[in-house]
C-alpha cells in the first residue's frame, strides 16, 4: 500500500498532494515482471495517475493516463479512482536501456508521441485531453498537460530508487496546483522552493514520512493537512466482467474460436489474471444478460 497526504496552503492558494508509492510500485513490478527501466517508467506513471485521481471530486469518477510514445517501452497506461487507487501496465515490460549519466533513461524509454488523459466524471461524454510528450520524464509532461489542457498552473515531481537487483527502495510523487485567486506571496514562495521540490528521489529516500516531506517542500508556507490515508495497486477485474466483454465479439468469431480451441481464455492486462470460458459458459452469460 502507498500513503497519500492531502493538504492546502493556509491561505487557500494551492492544494498539495504527496504520495509515498514504493510499495505500490513494487507490487506492480512483481505483477508485470518489469525490468529496471520499465519499472521506473511504469512506477512514475502509476504515481502521477494516483495523484491526479485524487483531484477528482466524486466517488465513481476515474482517470486514465496514457503515454503513447515511440520509445522502447511502448505505450504506458494507468487508471486511478477518485481516492488514488491505481492499476496500469507497460507495453514492453522486459526492455531495459543503459543508464545515461548514472540515471535511468526514462525519456528514452518513453520517446516522443502524445499524452492522452481521459476523465470519466459521470457525464454523458468523458473529458479527453491530449498534449504532446515533451521531456518524456513524465513529471514535466503531467505539468504541461494541466497547463495546456486545463489551464491549471501545476508543479509535479516524481522520483524513485531501485537497488542493484531492481527492487524498489523508494518511490513517490508531489503534485502542487494553484487555485483561483492564488496569493502572489504564496506563488513566489512555491517558486523559491522549486529546487527542493524537484528532488523527489532524494526526498522520498531520505524522508519517507509524508509530513516531513510536506514541511520541507512548503518551507516558509503555512499549510493545513486534510487527511492522510492508504492507497494501493488495485485491479477490479472479475470473471463476470470478462465474460460480459466476450459478448462484444462477433458471435461467428466466438463460435470459430470455440470449435478450434474448445474454450476461450481471456487475460487481464492490469493484473495478469486469466479466465477460461467454454461454449456453455458463454451461453449462460448470454442468458443472464438477456441476449440468448
Amino acid at each position: 500500500m502507498g500513503k497519500l497526504l492531502r493538504g492546502l496552503t493556509a491561505d487557500g492558494s494551492a492544494q498539495v498532494l504527496i504520495l509515498n508509492s514504493a510499495d505500490m510500485v513494487e507490487e506492480a513490478k512483481k505483477i508485470h515482471q518489469t525490468a529496471p527501466t520499465p519499472t521506473a517508467v511504469l512506477g512514475r506513471v502509476l504515481t502521477a495517475t494516483s495523484l491526479m485521481g485524487c483531484t477528482l471530486k466524486d466517488k465513481g469518477n476515474n482517470i486514465t493516463v496514457n503515454f503513447r510514445g515511440d520509445g522502447k517501452c511502448g505505450h504506458v497506461l494507468a487508471v486511478s479512482d477518485y481516492m488514488g487507487n491505481v492499476k496500469g501496465y507497460v507495453q514492453n515490460p522486459t526492455v531495459d536501456l543503459p543508464k545515461v549519466n548514472g540515471k535511468t533513461d526514462v525519456a528514452g524509454a518513453v520517446g516522443k508521441g502524445t499524452l492522452n488523459v481521459v476523465k470519466d466524471t459521470g457525464e454523458k461524454e468523458p473529458y479527453i485531453g491530449i498534449t504532446n510528450i515533451g521531456s518524456g520524464e513524465i513529471a514535466g509532461d503531467i505539468a504541461t498537460y494541466y497547463a495546456e489542457s486545463e489551464q491549471i498552473p501545476t508543479v509535479c515531481s516524481l522520483g524513485m530508487k531501485l537497488d542493484s537487483r531492481g527492487k524498489v527502495i523508494s518511490a513517490g510523487g508531489i503534485l502542487i496546483q494553484l487555485l483561483p485567486f492564488a496569493a502572489e506571496e504564496t506563488i513566489q514562495a512555491i517558486e523559491k522552493n522549486l529546487p527542493i521540490i524537484a528532488e523527489a528521489s532524494a526526498l522520498f529516500e531520505q524522508a519517507p514520512d509524508n509530513m516531513a516531506i510536506a514541511e520541507t517542500i512548503l518551507k516558509g508556507i503555512p499549510f493545513d493537512v486534510f487527511d492522510e490515508y492508504e492507497v494501493g495497486y488495485h485491479c477490479d477485474c472479475s470473471r463476470d466482467r470478462m465474460g460480459r466483454a466476450l459478448l462484444t465479439i462477433n458471435p461467428v468469431q466466438l463460435y470459430n474460436i470455440l470449435v478450434e480451441d474448445g474454450a476461450i481464455e481471456v487475460g487481464c492486462q492490469f493484473c495478469n489474471n486469466k479466465f477460461s470460458f467454454t461454449g456453455s459458459d458463454i451461453e449462460e452469460i448470454r442468458k443472464k444478460e438477456g441476449k440468448a
